[in-house]
């Protein structure tokens, strides 16, 4: 079934949206990311404007975010303190992001860049991701030891006005989660990205809580961010297509819970190896997009030219 997309200008399949919508969702509840590392590119495959995709998206992270939040809740595994630092600084980050969005976008180079951020931050992201976790699988199979715990003595805990984090377990300075939230506000703006393939190894490697409680807490600043985002965009860009976000949110409810309970019969080690294969096999689909892309431009203007 067509549906016309009056801000993006173009027909899509509706069950098309949906099903994408319910395939991010169950990501959301599954690892605690929003899941907009994986939709944004899809929506841009599927025809999609770059700046339309970065924007609505922002809503479909949102939903399935709540809904995966809401099931985390009734298991206690939120951190509200945490949450409430990231999402001071995941605030900051977005309204500069916002800013860095709207200049790139006078340049008229936004999908170009967009995707060359994807490449750089995904790869990286996953190839550290898969390679940590593997070595926790090998090293809770060989002799039980629990990585995490050495981890936490580091640089984190020599910076000062510490606060305690009773959830997650952690006496640490709040600069670390505030640039983090940072730093996750800015890809959120500018990458129509929830921030979790960021935020969830970030919390683990280096503030060092606990993954239970990374899951919730990722999700709880996520929809603070992303809902900040959204107005942001909707106000200065006017680039939100409701129609999409009502789709991609319908399918991102319905999938988080899915997500959520398929999260719970798997092991910590087990999601984080899923979760970088396939940071990383979106990461190569971009990149492979970025090296064939010239060429069709090439042709496309040769024609043009004719």
């Amino acid at each position: 079934m067509q549906i016309y997309l009056p801000i993006a200008e173009v027909s899509v399949n509706a069950f098309l949206l949906l099903g994408l919508g319910g395939m991010v969702g169950i990501l959301s509840g599954m690892f605690g990311v929003g899941g907009g590392f994986l939709m944004t590119p899809l929506l841009f495959f599927i025809g999609i404007p770059p700046a339309v995709a970065v924007a609505t998206e922002a809503n479909q992270i949102v939903a399935s975010s709540f809904s995966g939040v809401l099931a985390h809740l009734r298991r206690r595994t939120v951190d509200f303190k945490m949450g409430g630092v990231l999402m001071a600084g995941g605030i900051v980050g977005a309204a500069l992001g916002i800013v860095l969005f709207n200049f790139l976008k006078s340049l008229g180079q936004v999908e170009l860049l967009i995707s060359l951020c994807y490449v750089v931050f995904l790869g990286v992201v996953g190839s550290l991701m898969f390679i940590e976790s593997v070595r926790a699988i090998r090293r809770s199979r060989s002799s039980g030891a629990m990585p995490p715990k050495r981890r936490q003595r580091s640089w984190v805990h020599a910076l000062p006005m510490k606060m305690k984090f009773r959830t997650s377990g952690l006496y640490i300075s709040v600069f670390p989660p505030l640039l983090v939230g940072c730093v996750v506000g800015v890809l959120a703006a500018i990458m129509g990205v929830g921030g979790g393939f960021i935020m969830v190894p970030a919390m683990i490697y280096i503030l060092g809580m606990p993954t239970k409680v990374v899951v919730g807490t990722s999700l709880l600043q996520i929809i603070a961010v992303t809902a900040f985002t959204t107005l942001m965009h909707a106000t200065t860009n006017q680039t939100v297509d409701m129609a999409l976000a009502l789709l991609l949110l319908i399918g991102g409810v319905v999938g988080a819970q899915i997500g959520t309970r398929i999260g719970v019969y798997l092991k910590a080690e087990q999601l984080r190896v899923l979760l970088a294969i396939m940071v990383l096999a979106v990461c190569l689909k971009l990149a492979l997009d970025l090296l064939i892309q010239p060429s069709e431009l090439y042709s496309l203007g040769a024609g043009g030219g004719h």
